[in-house]
Order: C-alpha cells, then sequence, then structure tokens
C-alpha cells in the first residue's frame, strides 16, 4: 500500500473522529481506492477491501489472548487473572500464597529436601504477610467474621460490609479496652442488620466466644463511634427463614406478614422483641392455614421461649381482630 493512501486513511479517521458520537456510529470506513466496504482479517493481523481486495492496515496489533478455549471451564482455567480485590482480608487478597500440594508444575511430587524448602518459604511468607501488629489484628478478625458468618449463614455482601466497619473502628482506635471477639462480633451483627438479614443477639451469641453483654455493649459503642445508621430491626425480616426452617407453605409466610402488619397498625409492635413477634406470627401463621407446628419446634428455630411465643401469639390475633372490627 502507497504512503500517500495511508495518510489518506488516517486523514480520514482523524477526521471521523472528530465527528460527531452518533455520527461515528453510522458511518462505516470505506476503501480509499474503490469506496468499497473493509473487513478485518482476525487470523492475518489485516484490513482489507472486501471489493478490491486492498490491504488498507497490515501487521496490526492482537490484544486478545495468545490461547483458545472452547469452554468456560478451559477459559478459568488458562486465565492469568487473579480474583478481585475484597476487604475479607487483610491484605485485600493482593499477596501471593504458596500452595500446600507439594507438587512441581507437572504435577510431580516433591522430594524430602525440596518438601522442606517449600514448608521454611510458607513459614516466611506468612511473616511478611502479617508484619506488624496491625495487621496481625485484622487478620485474626477477619478470620473470626468469616467463621461466625459461615455459622449463621450470612451470605458474601454481610461479610464484605462487617469487614469494612471493623477496619474503621480499628483506623479510629476503637479497640483499646475491648476484645477483638467482641469487635469482630459487634461489626457482624451490624452488618447483617445493615443487609436486611439481620441474626438475633442469642443467635449472634451462639457463634461468638464472648458472652452477650459484651457483645450488646461493644455493639453499642462501635454503631455511636462510626456513626452508623442501622434502623431497628423488622419482624418481617424474620419470617422467610423461620417458614423456610419450619417447611411452610407460601400462604402461611403471606399470613404471617399480615398479622404484623396488623400489629404494626396497632401499635402493640412498639417494645417488644422482633424475633419474638417474628415467630409468634408464623406460629399464629401455621394455625390458620391449618399447618402443623408446634410451639417447641418453633421456639428451637427462633431461639426464644414457648412463652413468649403464647404471649405475642395472642397479641397478634387480636390486633387484626380489633382491626377487623
Amino acid at each position: 500500500m502507497s504512503d500517500t493512501n495511508v495518510r489518506r486513511l488516517q486523514r480520514e479517521r482523524g477526521e471521523s473522529e472528530r465527528t460527531d458520537p452518533e455520527e461515528e456510529e453510522t458511518e462505516e470506513l470505506t476503501c480509499p481506492e474503490c469506496g468499497g466496504r473493509l473487513r478485518n482479517d482476525a487470523e492475518h493481523g489485516e484490513t482489507v477491501c472486501v471489493d478490491c481486495g486492498l490491504v488498507v492496515e497490515e501487521d496490526e496489533i492482537d490484544r486478545g489472548p495468545e490461547w483458545r478455549a472452547f469452554d468456560s471451564k478451559e477459559k478459568d482455567e488458562k486465565s492469568r487473572v487473579g480474583a478481585p480485590t475484597t476487604n475479607m482480608m487483610h491484605d485485600k487478597g493482593l499477596s501471593t500464597n504458596i500452595g500446600w500440594q507439594d507438587k512441581d508444575a507437572y504435577g510431580r511430587q516433591l522430594s524430602n529436601r525440596q518438601r522442606q524448602k517449600m514448608q521454611r518459604l510458607r513459614t516466611w511468607n506468612e511473616r511478611f504477610r502479617t508484619r506488624d501488629s496491625k495487621e496481625r489484628n485484622l487478620k485474626q478478625a477477619l478470620g473470626e467474621i468469616d467463621r461466625m458468618a459461615s455459622a449463621l449463614g450470612l451470605p458474601e455482601n454481610v461479610r464484605e460490609t462487617a469487614s469494612v466497619i471493623y477496619r474503621r473502628a480499628l483506623d479510629e482506635d476503637l479497640l483499646p479496652g475491648r476484645s477483638i471477639e467482641g469487635v469482630s462480633t459487634a461489626s457482624l451483627y451490624a452488618a447483617a442488620r445493615q443487609a436486611g438479614t439481620p441474626r438475633s443477639l442469642d443467635e449472634i451469641t451462639g457463634v461468638s466466644r464472648v458472652e452477650k453483654d459484651e457483645i450488646a455493649r461493644t455493639y453499642r459503642y462501635v454503631v455511636r463511634e462510626l456513626g452508623l445508621e442501622i434502623r431497628p430491626a423488622d419482624p418481617e425480616s424474620y419470617v422467610p427463614r423461620f417458614a423456610s426452617d419450619l417447611d411452610l407453605s407460601d400462604e402461611s409466610e403471606r399470613r404471617a406478614r399480615e398479622l404484623l402488619s396488623s400489629a404494626k397498625e396497632a401499635g402493640i409492635h412498639s417494645g417488644k422483641s422482633p424475633v419474638g413477634l417474628a415467630a409468634a406470627a408464623v406460629y399464629a401463621a401455621a394455625l390458620l392455614t391449618n399447618e402443623k407446628v408446634t410451639q417447641s419446634e418453633v421456639s428451637d428455630v427462633a431461639n426464644i421461649s414457648e412463652v413468649t411465643i403464647r404471649n405475642r401469639y395472642h397479641e397478634l390475633l387480636e390486633a387484626e381482630d380489633g382491626i377487623a372490627a
């Protein structure tokens, strides 16, 4: 291709770049010789004219991978891109890890001497990952958050939020005088409520290594100092989980929501435990829809005493009768 044609093509491209974006989308590059349509030949790295065969550009840079993949599994295996950064790891997932398998790149077992060498490298790598007390603190706390979230069945977004809350508490020097386990538990409790998937304080205490009073005290302190905006727990947010654990129908779940809506209209929900109200609503709804559920079963699922369920159960039915009347 002559230098004149190349300059002409570059000039046309420069003018097209200065045009309106809408015009740029509608216009198509044409052959500088015959005005024919241009086609990109990815295999040879050339741009050619379909009509006259003129090679307009050659030796184009292929910015794609040098390998081919025929399914998503093979693509994931060949991809060299690592996992995205995450707040759930103390180094945000940017550091490297030495695998625990004592094998080389071909899958062969390492010799005894090489295994000892790799073990020493793992030890030093772990030491370098946590170089100061702050990073060691963060690593322990995030491990606690992940353990408790797994035990409670909380989703990944709650773990991420809890990790961010703990990082803020650590940066603002809220930990002196308080245990790492206490602040990490309080962070997870606050994150669960923020995400609309709350867990009761008793459930949190069941998987934590600190007492209930310390969790409540630390939670109030963290929320106050960090200025977290957390609304009071809605009883309806507990209903789907309780109904699922008790294997109740959609009709029972809908009926439990109606009972709680009636209770809100009557104002009897104020000052009462949202977990107790939700458990009582689920029990009442199961009876109203002729599903066999005992107070003991609901008590075990909600971790609430049967006395509380009986008291709230009568209050919910009275509130609905009062509104219906």
